[in-house]
């Protein structure tokens, strides 16, 4: 299981052992690097891509220029195929490429604008303005202390619960004990009361799903 991960106002570049608190620019940054996904992956995919295209059409005109037979295509070629697309290709394997490079696209962009964030949230919110530790935990962390609070409401053994955190969801499975019901709406306000003390940021809403089928207790 994940631990959180505490983030205090001290100085770590330790210069003068001086001591910041939760409204330092340096702390917000330090939140922001560890809720906030890296995009490291994709620029290196792309970066990647963009230089093997690089280097073949390099190669090809190297190819082209000491009078050798291409590799695959001369440039000439291709770029007298592309001028005159869509002649010489089906409609169907034009879309279908189409789609396909669209969709490759659709990912790089979404990538480039959407702010990427990873599995954690803030607890003690309103720490930058009141200059209060910030503390960053792990959804699972946040999962297990609810789902312990929503079995203990429910009367029900850990199997039963089942609790999924999101960055705006939290959702909370149970199943009941054969013959015994289970008061969603208590359980429901039991599991919001945790997430208020915890007060998480960003505040994600509690939704319940009791199953209308129970297990057989021990």
């Amino acid at each position: 299981m994940s631990s959180s991960v505490e983030t205090r106002g001290s100085d770590a570049r330790g210069g003068r052992g001086g001591r910041h608190n939760g409204r330092s620019p340096d702390m917000a940054r330090i939140v922001r690097r560890e809720t906030r996904s890296t995009r490291a992956g994709v620029a290196i995919v792309a970066a990647v891509v963009v230089m093997a295209l690089a280097g073949y059409g390099l190669l090809e005109a190297a190819v082209h220029a000491i009078g050798q037979p291409p590799w695959l295509i001369e440039p000439q070629v291709a770029a007298e195929r592309l001028t005159v697309l869509p002649a010489g290709i089906s409609p169907l394997l034009l879309g279908a490429i189409g789609a396909v490079l669209a969709m490759v696209g659709l990912v790089f962009f979404l990538n480039g604008v959407a702010p990427g964030r990873r599995a954690r949230h803030t607890l003690a919110g309103g720490w930058l303005e009141s200059g209060r530790p910030a503390v960053v935990i792990d959804d699972e962390v946040i999962a297990s202390s609810l789902a312990r609070r929503a079995r203990l409401a429910a009367n029900v053994t850990p199997e039963q619960v089942m609790v999924v955190v999101s960055q705006r969801q939290v959702m909370v499975n149970v199943r009941p004990t054969s013959g015994v019901p289970v008061d969603g709406d208590s359980v429901l306000a039991a599991v919001r009361e945790e997430v208020e003390q915890m007060a998480l940021d960003p505040a994600p809403e509690v939704r319940i799903n009791v199953a209308p089928s129970g297990v057989v207790g021990a």
